[in-house]
């Protein structure tokens, strides 16, 4: 009897190459030779284990500790999480990070002249409920500059990060906005050939979970693997 296919593959196109020409950077990250084949014990499948004892969850990242408010378009953004068979992933940890409302980051490493909001830092947890559902109360990230060529701009976006049961089987995207007209001169989000694969990095806004008089609502569903995947890093 031949082995049992563990997951169905990605269709070709719906994740973006390590080797991205547009996006200058990646030709000093990408491998250059093969990569060799590790295998995996127990000890990457099962472990750390996360729990929100361990990662206390921070779901609201417009108010500090001291309760003062972020500066910005507050919004909700939702979601569920599940695999390539629609099932959900439960009890995940789920990690965003990025740009206060003027476009810069809470990081020593951004010297961006715009602004730094002291409060608002700009990353979050939670973990998904039984369902695969997630939920962050943030402040819509602004666009900002970037070296890669002539007059490049970063879309606005949010970074997410799964981790699943194990640190090996984290994975990593952005989470674009309907209509920015930035989408279409960015090499990161256009890295991914496949436009259907594309779209699914755009959130979707939602009145449904909007709130009257406080926040804009969007969703972002998010599917692990499998032939209709969200796009990915490498």
């Amino acid at each position: 009897m031949s082995d049992p296919i563990p997951f169905r593959p990605y269709a070709p196109g719906t994740q973006p190459p390590l080797d991205l020409p547009p996006y200058r950077s990646t030709a000093k990250r990408h491998p250059l030779h093969a990569p060799l084949k590790l295998p995996q014990t127990v000890t990457e499948t099962s472990g750390p284990r996360f729990s929100p004892a361990m990662f206390p969850p921070s779901e609201d990242l417009t108010t500090n500790t001291s309760g003062r408010a972020a500066l910005g378009e507050r919004i909700i953004v939702t979601g569920r999480i599940s695999d390539e068979d629609g099932r959900p992933v439960p009890h995940t940890m789920v990690e965003i990070w990025q740009a206060n409302a003027t476009g810069r980051y809470n990081h020593e490493g951004d010297q961006h002249d715009a602004p730094l909001d002291p409060n608002f830092h700009g990353a979050g947890r939670v973990f998904t409920d039984a369902d695969g559902q997630y939920c962050f109360t943030t402040i819509r990230p602004g666009a900002y500059p970037w070296p890669n060529h002539h007059n490049a701009w970063r879309p606005n976006h949010i970074h997410f990060s799964f981790f699943g049961p194990a640190f090996a089987t984290r994975l990593i995207t952005q989470m674009y906005f309907p209509g920015d007209p930035l989408l279409a001169l960015d090499p990161i989000f256009n890295g991914t050939p496949d436009p259907a694969a594309r779209d699914r990095l755009i959130a979707a806004f939602d009145i449904g979970l909007t709130v009257p008089d406080w926040a804009l609502g969007y969703r972002f569903d998010v599917v692990l693997r499998g032939r209709g995947a969200t796009p990915m890093e490498g």
